[in-house]
């Protein structure tokens, strides 16, 4: 059998997707017996939020109309992420970014075969060390530690390449009726949405390889 595709449908500053996308490496360990073949998919938690990003503070009122309100809940996210070996130092956040530069980083990564480093680099940038993923300087940087050239990287970061592509990967994703994330698709054949703990998802997993054996066999 080919591997199993597992579409991870997620943005960089969803602190669930951040949860999600360990849960899901944790789910694949629990099942060895199916090779897993992850691809990440752009999602846009927050389309209204400019290019350049914005402040902290500005976001969190404009949201969920105030800093105390988020804080209040956020505890519970931190509490999970540290569940998991993560940190989210969501009361050192001072930024928030719009991410469509962050999914093109993704998908240039991506034609290396690091997509996941270079997601996974984004997100602890943004929860762990409440860094600036609007400054180019700083994805630049990111994408030198995960193999890219940050030189050539500064230059495609200052054009518009894959802007429409990644825009219109991330719009399709909720014409298709994804209003939450993150989203898991197994083998095309089934879905699950949200940050489940890692059984359901490798149940998930083994349900969706039998489907296609199913499918396979009977062809």
């Amino acid at each position: 059998m080919p591997p199993l595709p597992i579409e991870m449908v997620s943005d960089v500053v969803c602190p669930w997707c951040f949860i999600g996308k360990r849960r899901l490496e944790k789910a694949i360990a629990l099942k060895p017996e199916i090779a897993a073949e992850v691809r990440f998919h752009p999602y846009f938690l927050n389309p209204w939020v400019p290019r350049e990003g914005m402040s902290r503070e500005q976001y969190l009122i404009t949201k969920f109309g105030g800093v105390e309100r988020y804080n209040a809940n956020a505890q519970r996210v931190k509490e999970a992420a540290a569940a998991e070996g993560l940190v989210y130092n969501f009361e050192k956040m001072t930024r928030q970014p719009n991410t469509i530069d962050c999914h093109r980083l993704i998908r240039w990564a991506g034609a290396i075969g690091d997509a996941g480093r270079m997601k996974q680099r984004l997100m602890d940038i943004n929860f762990t060390e409440a860094g600036d993923l609007s400054d180019r300087e700083v994805l630049a940087n990111a994408a030198a530690e995960c193999g890219l050239d940050a030189a050539q990287v500064r230059e495609r970061l200052a054009g518009d390449q894959d802007v429409a592509e990644v825009t219109a990967e991330a719009n399709a994703a909720k014409d298709a009726g994804i209003d939450g994330v993150p989203c898991f698709i197994f083998g095309g054949v089934l879905a699950v949405s949200g940050a489940q703990s890692p059984e359901i998802i490798a149940q998930a997993m083994e349900r969706a390889a039998s489907k296609l054996a199913e499918q396979a066999a009977a062809e």
